[in-house]
């Protein structure tokens, strides 16, 4: 008998051992991910907005929001736009704008065409501190990644949040060094709530 119809039988006969050829692996489990709900873009201070009233000409205009939160607008006067939706603008406009018509007031569309108010800076040990403008709602991970990444002896279990709120400046403490390390659960849901959301004017202090 030929060597190779004998490796065949005794393959046939014993079976093939769990280390040979053949056995199928089981497949790598999926590596957990980070779901975050995105908020919807709000109006900021400094924003570009495109604003089109359909079929009016003269009601198309560029404006930016200023300082106080507030843009001016042709027969409407000034509108607080800060901390709006675009859609809750197009109704407030829309809603100043009834007086100038017997009938229905034309579509009123507003755009952000440039989101330069979403500005934080972030502070301390870190490779590149600095204001940064990302155009779109970023968290704390993100925030720290624009800035180059935490400095070698960076405390990452005591990173300071400035936020304002109500006229009042407010100080968060956020503990993040287990997903540097990789040693967090990223389903506890205690671990994801110091991966925030950065808001307008935050400010990151990394000791």
């Amino acid at each position: 008998m030929r060597f190779e119809t004998a490796l065949v039988a005794v393959v046939l006969a014993f079976g093939v051992p769990g280390s040979a050829l053949g056995q199928q692996l089981p497949a790598p489990a999926p590596a957990p991910q980070v779901k975050q709900q995105v908020p919807e873009y709000r109006i900021n201070a400094g924003d570009e907005l495109q604003i089109y009233v359909w079929g009016e000409e003269r009601l198309q205009r560029t404006v930016k929001v200023l300082p106080d939160g507030t843009i001016a607008f042709p027969l409407v006067g000034q509108l607080v736009a800060q901390g709006l939706l675009p859609q809750q603008l197009e109704a407030s406009i829309t809603s100043k704008l009834q007086g100038q018509y017997r009938g229905q007031v034309p579509q009123v569309t507003v755009s952000v065409v440039n989101p330069s108010g979403m500005q934080f800076s972030v502070m301390g040990r870190v490779k590149a501190p600095g204001t940064f403008t990302p155009g779109r709602y970023v968290n704390v991970l993100e925030a720290l990644s624009m800035a180059g990444g935490p400095g070698e002896f960076a405390n990452l279990d005591n990173i300071l949040l400035l936020r304002k709120q109500g006229g009042h400046l407010k100080a968060f403490r956020l503990h993040i060094g287990s997903f540097f390390k990789g040693g967090s659960n990223l389903d506890d849901a205690g671990a994801l709530s110091n991966i925030t959301n950065i808001e307008p004017g935050d400010t990151l202090i990394v000791p």
